[in-house]
C-alpha cells in the first residue's frame, strides 16, 4: 500500500469532468484506488462517489493505491490531479 497527499487544483473542484477523467485513469489500474479527505474514504473508480464528495479546489486529499501495479496508479492518479484534470 502507497500513498500521497495531493491537492486539487480544478477553480471548480471536482464536479462531473475531472471527476470523470480522475475515475478513468483510477480504472486503467489493476489496483484499489482510495482518496481520503476528512472522515471520508471514497472510491477513486467511481465517478458517483468522487463527485458527491464535494472536494473543492485547494483542498489537499491523501490518495491510497493498494495492488499489483500501486506505484504506478498513485503516480498516474496524482499527476492527473496535479495537471488540472484537464482543465
Amino acid at each position: 500500500m502507497v500513498s500521497r497527499k495531493v491537492t486539487v487544483i480544478n477553480p471548480s473542484g471536482l464536479h462531473l469532468r475531472p471527476a470523470g477523467v480522475l475515475s478513468q485513469t483510477a480504472m486503467k489500474f489493476k489496483s484499489n484506488s482510495i482518496i481520503e479527505w476528512k472522515e471520508k474514504r471514497i472510491a477513486a473508480k467511481s465517478v458517483l462517489n468522487v463527485m458527491a464528495a464535494g472536494i473543492k479546489c485547494g483542498t489537499e486529499v491523501t490518495l491510497i493505491c493498494d495492488g499489483p501495479d500501486e506505484e504506478e496508479a498513485l503516480a498516474a492518479i496524482a499527476e492527473a490531479i496535479e495537471s488540472g484534470l484537464g482543465e
